[in-house]
C-alpha cells in the first residue's frame, strides 16, 4: 500500500526488510511517521504515530475528517493550468498566508504533489519554499488517499516531537523510528533530506532512549545511514546494514549511486 504523498526518506522501498525485523506487539509506535509508509503496510491492533510536522498532521487530520468530502475538495487544484510555474507559486505564496486550515491542508498535498523532488522544506520563518518540480503530469492520489482513511481508524495521531512521543511507550508496544538521517559523507548537505534540523544531540538522545525503552521490555527498531558515527552510535544495538539507492538527493548525479543504510535493533533484555 502505497503512501499517498510523497516524502524524502520515503520506506516503502524497504518495507521487507523493516518488516523482517519488527516483533509482534500490541501496537507500533513511530515518533516520525511521515509519510506513513510502514504503519500503512504493517498489521498491529492499534497505532501511536507522533509527527512534529504541523502542516503534515493537519493534511491527515483533514483527510480523516472530510473524508471523500476532503478528497474532491483537494482534486480541484490538479489541473493542467495548476501544473505550470506561474500557478505553483501563486499557489504555494496562498499556502503560506492563509488562515484556513482545510485549504492549507489541500494545498499541502498540491505542492507535494508539485515541488521539485517532493522537497517539504520550511524557511526560517515558517513559510514553505521549496521549488516548482517541472514534472510532465501529475497523479492524483485519490486510492491511496481512501486506503489511508480506512488504515487510519487503527491510529492516534499526535503533534510532538519523538521525545515525547516516546514517554507514551508502554510494555506490549514496538517502536519504530526513522529519523532524520546524519549525512552519508562529510561532503553530504543533511538539509537536502529534511527541512527540520536534527542535531547530533537528538541522535545521541534518540539511542540513548531506545537503550532505555529496550531494558524495559520494549523492542527499538531505528533506520538510518551506515557510517563510522552511527556504528558508534547504535554500539548497544545489533546491526543489519544494506546498499539503498537515495532516489531523493540534491545532486542529480548522486541519486541512484547506492549508499549503506542501516537497522538498529535493540532487543528487550531477558
Amino acid at each position: 500500500m502505497k503512501p499517498f504523498l510523497k516524502w524524502a526518506g520515503n520506506k516503502y522501498t524497504l518495507l521487507e526488510r523493516i518488516k523482517a525485523v519488527l516483533p509482534s506487539g500490541n501496537r507500533l509506535v513511530e515518533p516520525f511517521t511521515g509519510a506513513g509508509s510502514v504503519f500503512l503496510n504493517t498489521h498491529y491492533p492499534t497505532y501511536l504515530l507522533g509527527e512534529n510536522n504541523r502542516e503534515l498532521l493537519n493534511l491527515y487530520h483533514q483527510l480523516m475528517h472530510g473524508q471523500e468530502q476532503f478528497i474532491h475538495y483537494a482534486r480541484r487544484f490538479f489541473t493542467p493550468d495548476t501544473n505550470q510555474a506561474e500557478a505553483y507559486y501563486k499557489l504555494r505564496d496562498r499556502f503560506n498566508n492563509t488562515r484556513s486550515l482545510k485549504l492549507k491542508a489541500a494545498l499541502f498535498l498540491y505542492l507535494n504533489r508539485h515541488t521539485y523532488n517532493g522537497l517539504c522544506r520550511f524557511n526560517s520563518s515558517g513559510h514553505f519554499n521549496a521549488p516548482f518540480g517541472k514534472f510532465n503530469r501529475i497523479y492524483f492520489p485519490e486510492a491511496e488517499m481512501l486506503n489511508f482513511i480506512a488504515k487510519a481508524s487503527q491510529a492516534e495521531f499526535v503533534e510532538a516531537d519523538f521525545l515525547t512521543t516516546l514517554t507514551q511507550v508502554q510494555l506490549g508496544d514496538v517502536v519504530y523510528c526513522d529519523p532524520p538521517y546524519v549525512p552519508w559523507s562529510p561532503t553530504a548537505d543533511f538539509t537536502c533530506y529534511s527541512g527540520q534540523p536534527f542535531s547530533e544531540t537528538d541522535q545521541q538522545a534518540l539511542a540513548t532512549k531506545a537503550e532505555q525503552l529496550a531494558n524495559q521490555g520494549i523492542p527499538v527498531i531505528i533506520s538510518n545511514h551506515d557510517t563510522t558515527y552511527t556504528r558508534q552510535l547504535y554500539q548497544a544495538a545489533q546491526v543489519i546494514s544494506f546498499p539503498v539507492k537515495r532516489l531523493i538527493n540534491c545532486n542529480g548525479e548522486n541519486r541512484h549511486k547506492p549508499v549503506q543504510e542501516l537497522l538498529a535493533i535493540y532487543q528487550p533484555s531477558s
